[in-house]
């Protein structure tokens, strides 16, 4: 049967897993899809590269948009990266009657809404495993899998840089800045690390796998996102004598009210199964209201695992390259016109548990204080350690765990509790997640 053929639009690392697997796996994928997929041409401004990662078997060229227009395209794969040129390659390419693969979350999460609506017009396919969790088949898990179910939430740690950072932390007592250093040098971390460690990545991610979830555009510059930069090992000990793991989790729920969209720093009880992902790998937990709770763990990014994902999407395009646009998959999973404009909550508005820590002077009726003002904020402690200070010291910690409450309240009660003059400086808050099915 003739091939289907495709345009790969950056060689670099997973565009070299792609031609790798591709290759390695033809007669497989071939079985697989019914019928050849070649990548016919490839696009790289560094010809050298993309002869050395190709060996010379297909075409190459400098010129990306020639390959949109290429009329012996099928499939264009994006793997450049960014928003600049890359929304402009996707685009000239859905004009142009191509399907389009990508691993591009920054893009879906910010001009998903008018990709999608382009395509849409146009009668194409837009294919985006590979931009979430690398290897791990979560996008399809939600829009195919899970289709019979209500989801309620979704819980990932979806940012492998940030879970070894972490991971680190915990085994080694380090502090952040000499596991950043660590994994920068293992090449976990970027030289400029700033959208890992500040959960910008988690959260392109996060918001699209809200959308699918719930049926709802792309939000991204609604998202609530915190990093793990300003974590302390402090914190990550108490929490582990509390019962807790942390990590940077991103988190969507569908409210009443409205959709949770949120990345910071999260204490998860020790016992789930998501809490003990180390390293860095990858898990989401989803919950939906027939299946109940199912995690899906992986490595999150590398090559071969996203290429894993890259070629996935290829043989769903090629088996549905012919059939009528109406019957394919959605690309939000909802058909085009039951997209709902669901608000996403402000932060305030979240409800959630919290992890405080606090350093206060040793004297009788502080507690009293602070918990006076927790209580006129409607806020009830769960836990609490006492530390009595060091030798010759006059200050110690007191470590929090409250019950839930709206984030609102407990920012009210904070200023209050830091205005205390027993109190010395910020009171350190991290949310806290049971995850519970």
């Amino acid at each position: 049967m003739k091939p289907i053929n495709a345009g790969l639009l950056g060689i670099g690392t997973v565009g070299g897993g792609t031609f790798t697997v591709l290759a390695r796996n033809a007669e497989e994928i071939t079985r697989r899809a019914g019928r050849p997929i070649r990548i016919s041409v490839v696009a790289d401004k560094n010809l050298e590269l993309a002869k050395k990662n190709t060996g010379g078997a297909c075409r190459l060229t400098d010129d990306a948009f020639a390959v949109t227009a290429d009329p012996e395209v099928d499939i264009v794969i994006e793997l450049i990266g960014g928003c600049g040129v890359a929304k402009e390659l996707v685009l000239a390419a859905i004009a142009n009657g191509k399907h389009v693969v990508t691993a591009n979350k920054a893009l879906l999460a910010l001009h998903g809404n008018e990709i999608f609506a382009a395509a849409q017009k146009r009668g194409v396919m837009v294919a985006f495993e590979a931009a979430v969790a690398g290897g791990i088949p979560i996008i399809k898990a939600l829009r195919e899998g899970l289709t019979a179910n209500r989801i309620e939430w979704i819980a990932g740690i979806i940012n492998g840089t940030t879970n070894f950072i972490l991971s680190e932390m915990r085994d080694k007592g380090l502090p952040f800045e000499a596991v950043l250093e660590e994994a920068q040098r293992l090449g976990y971390a970027e030289a400029d690390p700033t959208f890992d460690i500040e959960g910008v990545d988690a959260a392109h991610k996060l918001t699209i796998m809200s959308a699918i979830a719930f049926g709802i555009p792309m939000q991204f510059d609604k998202a609530y996102i915190e990093g793990i930069s300003r974590l302390q090992a402090a914190d990550i000990r108490y929490a582990e004598q509390l019962g807790y793991r942390i990590k940077l989790l991103g988190l969507t729920r569908l409210k009443a009210e409205g959709v949770e969209l949120r990345v910071h720093p999260t204490l998860i009880p020790a016992r789930r199964l998501i809490a003990n992902v180390e390293g860095a790998m990858n898990a989401v937990l989803v919950k939906g209201d027939a299946v109940g709770s199912t995690l899906y763990y992986g490595k999150g990014a590398g090559a071969e695992p996203t290429a894993s994902a890259v070629i996935a999407d290829l043989v769903d395009v090629t088996r549905m390259h012919t059939a009528d646009p109406g019957n394919r998959v959605p690309h939000l999973a909802f058909q085009p016109d039951a997209v709902r404009d669901i608000p996403v909550l402000a932060m305030g508005e979240v409800e959630t548990a919290y992890y405080l820590r606090m350093r206060v002077e040793d004297r009788p009726g502080v507690l009293a204080d602070i918990t006076r003002i927790l209580a006129d904020q409607q806020i009830s402690i769960d836990a609490m350690i006492q530390r009595e200070p060091a030798e010759g010291e006059e200050q110690a910690d007191i470590i929090m765990l409250t019950h839930l409450t709206r984030e609102k309240n407990m920012e009210a009660a904070l200023r209050r509790i830091e205005a205390l003059p027993v109190v010395t400086g910020s009171v350190v808050r991290l949310r806290l997640e049971e995850l519970s099915g």
